[in-house]
């Protein structure tokens, strides 16, 4: 049998903060892109070069003559233009956003979240509509929906989702150790001579950097708290650390090449959003045996459940109490660096592009 064709929507890739669907899309696409019954092409918007680095698709791509936001608006409001005027005959059509194009092939869409739902004052006007209109499409154009965890799961069962459309495909991590030497020289190269409590992720209102900053404030510790990850949107960040006393460094947007060190070389990776739709700082942090406190009541409980410890993210007292409970007991800590590498372990991309690949046997024609 010839390989099925299918086309993936990729655009994520030229955001302006690409985030953690694009880290999950393109490395979900590197591993199907190795399974011989697949043959996958990528689709995006017009562009007026390749996507930056580390950004760039591991998959050849088909660029629809229209700017983002035009598109979007085609996709949805039109339901037009088919990919297939571009990327040819395609066996199955996945969508790896509620950007949604119209089918003319099964359709498969993966959701992440449905975070806009519970906190709509987190986003903009513009961007709850577009995802209640891809939500809207959604429902009523996928075959099946592919959701990262349990949690996202319920959620869309409570949105009105049948639960014979939902497939559970869990998100992976890349599991490669750093070593001492490396993590030298990343901390040095980062100005990070004391020990710190690390977080990494786009700065948005949901992650909660304001509960973890008043919970690094009670802590009173000589402890650094290193914020990793690029600006993203509503959140004034230099408002929030108005009382860091200067125990806080921001580094910003940090290579994939550095971050498995920035992980190794903390006390504590401390992870306290208010809600995920998977959390995969939590298990990149667990790779690399660091001990992890994270949120309950959203899907990183999902991930951290005996390997890590669970606070109330809206209780900046219960994540300083989570965050403590691990540095006053080197017991406890080599327990959770331990349970953390298992737990890692278990979620690889490749499981996750198995996963993706029997949904599009499930759909194909």
């Amino acid at each position: 049998m010839p390989p099925l064709a299918v086309a993936m929507t990729l655009e994520q890739s030229w955001h302006r903060v690409p985030g953690g669907t694009a880290v999950a899309a393109l490395r979900l696409a590197e591993a199907l892109a190795t399974r011989p019954e697949l043959a996958i092409t990528g689709v995006a918007a017009a562009h007026r070069g390749p996507a930056p680095d580390p950004w760039s698709p591991p998959v050849p791509m088909r660029h629809v003559p229209l700017p983002r936001l035009a598109l979007y608006e085609a996709w949805h409001r039109l339901r037009w233009p088919p990919v297939e005027r571009w990327a040819g005959p395609i066996d199955v059509l996945h969508a790896t956003t509620l950007a949604v194009p119209p089918r003319r092939a099964p359709l498969v869409v993966t959701i992440h979240d449905l975070a806009w739902l519970e906190y709509p004052e987190l986003f903009t006007r513009r961007g709850v509509a577009f995802f209640d209109r891809g939500l809207a499409l959604a429902r009523s154009d996928a075959d099946l929906v592919m959701c990262s965890s349990g949690t996202t799961r319920g959620a869309c069962e409570e949105a009105g989702f049948e639960s014979s459309r939902l497939r559970l495909v869990p998100l992976g991590a890349r599991t490669v150790h750093a070593t001492p030497e490396e993590t030298t020289n990343v901390r040095a190269r980062y100005g990070l001579d004391r020990p710190y409590i690390l977080w990494t992720g786009t700065i948005e209102p949901r992650k909660n950097l304001a509960g973890l900053l008043g919970a690094h404030a009670r802590l009173g510790r000589d402890l650094d708290l290193v914020l990793a990850g690029p600006k993203g949107w509503n959140e004034d960040l230099d408002a929030l650390m108005t009382k860091s006393a200067g125990r806080v460094k921001v580094l910003g947007f940090v290579p994939a090449s550095d971050l498995a060190s920035l992980y190794a070389g903390a006390e504590v990776f401390c992870f306290p959003s208010l809600l995920e739709g998977f959390g995969l700082p939590v298990l990149e942090a667990m790779a690399q045996g660091t001990p992890v406190v994270t949120s309950r009541g959203t899907s990183t409980e999902e991930l951290a459940e005996g390997a890590g410890i669970l606070v109330d993210p809206r209780d900046a007292d219960s994540i300083a109490g989570g965050i403590a409970s691990v540095l006053d007991d080197h017991e406890l800590a080599e327990r959770l660096a331990a349970a953390g590498r298992v737990r890692a372990a278990e979620y690889t991309w490749e499981k996750s592009a198995g996963l993706v690949a029997s949904v599009y046997a499930e759909v194909a024609p």
